[in-house]
């Protein structure tokens, strides 16, 4: 069976980021008797500057983009709709607070060396977007962990500490060095380029295209 490599740099804080995962799985679920899937995640930050509690996302929002917030509340509906459609939970999307996400992406590359990123991944997802919970909290984190069936006291471990900084330091100069500007994106094969968040039917054309030229 044929090998695909997708690495895919996302952020916690990006609804795009996880409607674009949610529809990746079902190109990949329909292309599961072809090809055998590698996922790597790899981290970016939409507000590396945040800290503290943050804002109420509509007012950051329509700030950061020069809109009001009654578009960004509507923008936002949108999100929330196709999320419903794909079983995603978005219920506190409008409610959640602007925060800042790297020591969730440290825990992501700690659950990545047990071979759980994805799931570390979906439960920070799950608790920013469906309970606006603040997921620089390590308590919450904490909680993300257990969500995602791995060992809390490692986490601790990892949170009081400097751990896995250095890496997702370099996963961020990494892929802005090779254009990245914006989530998510998806590198195949170390080669091809996907951005943006494609509707599963897109994802499964490009991704027979890219293994029909690969080697």
């Amino acid at each position: 069976m044929k090998k695909i490599d997708i690495d895919i740099v996302s952020d916690i804080a990006c609804p795009w980021c996880a409607i674009g995962y949610a529809r990746l799985e079902l190109a990949m679920q329909r292309l599961a008797s072809e090809f055998a899937f590698t996922i790597r995640w790899h981290a970016f930050e939409l507000n590396p500057e945040q800290s503290g509690e943050g804002e109420p996302i509509l007012s950051a929002l329509a700030r950061k983009y020069g809109r009001s917030e009654e578009e960004m509340r509507a923008s936002q509906g949108r999100m929330m709709t196709i999320a419903k459609e794909l079983g995603i939970n978005f219920a506190k999307l409008q409610e959640r607070r602007s925060c800042n996400t790297f020591d969730a992406h440290r825990l992501v590359k700690w659950a990545g060396e047990q071979g759980e990123a994805t799931a570390m991944k979906q439960a920070l997802f799950e608790a920013y977007f469906g309970r606006a919970e603040d997921v620089s909290d390590h308590e919450i984190l904490v909680r993300c962990v257990n969500a995602a069936g791995l060992a809390p006291e490692g986490a601790r471990e990892v949170l009081e500490s400097a751990q896995y900084a250095d890496a997702v330091r370099e996963d961020e100069a990494r892929y802005q060095h090779a254009g990245v500007s914006s989530v998510p994106a998806y590198i195949i094969n170390e080669k091809y380029l996907i951005a943006g968040a494609q509707e599963p039917e897109t994802l499964v054309s490009a991704l027979q295209e890219i293994a029909a030229e690969s080697p």
